[in-house]
């Protein structure tokens, strides 16, 4: 398979800023470990508070920011929200991340 490139001639601006605010929303641990939570599956703010161990007002504070960032979703359980990855773009990205961390 041919590995897909981007038309830099088209690459605007605006493009360039949300790029930039992509690789912000990386920026931060907490952040980092919800997404690798999540890399495992779906899971609730309950849940989430346990496995990274941040509070639960800082999970609640950062899945916001997430979620705005199209990087999770959400999708109503009864009273539960439950929160997953948007796409398969983010845990190529953490994964591409982490293997340059580890090189």
């Amino acid at each position: 398979m041919a590995k897909k490139t981007v038309d830099k001639s088209i690459i605007t601006e605006e493009d360039l800023y949300d790029l930039a605010d992509l690789f912000k929303a990386f920026s931060d641990t907490t952040r980092i470990k919800l997404l690798y939570a999540l890399m495992e599956g779906e899971l609730c703010v309950a849940e989430l508070v346990e496995k990274t161990g941040a509070t639960q007002s800082a999970v609640s504070h950062q899945l916001r920011g997430l979620k705005q960032m199209d990087l999770i979703r959400c999708r109503k359980e009864g009273k539960q929200v439950i929160y997953f990855l948007a796409d398969d773009h983010v845990h190529t990205i953490l994964q591409m991340g982490m293997d340059h961390v580890k090189e």
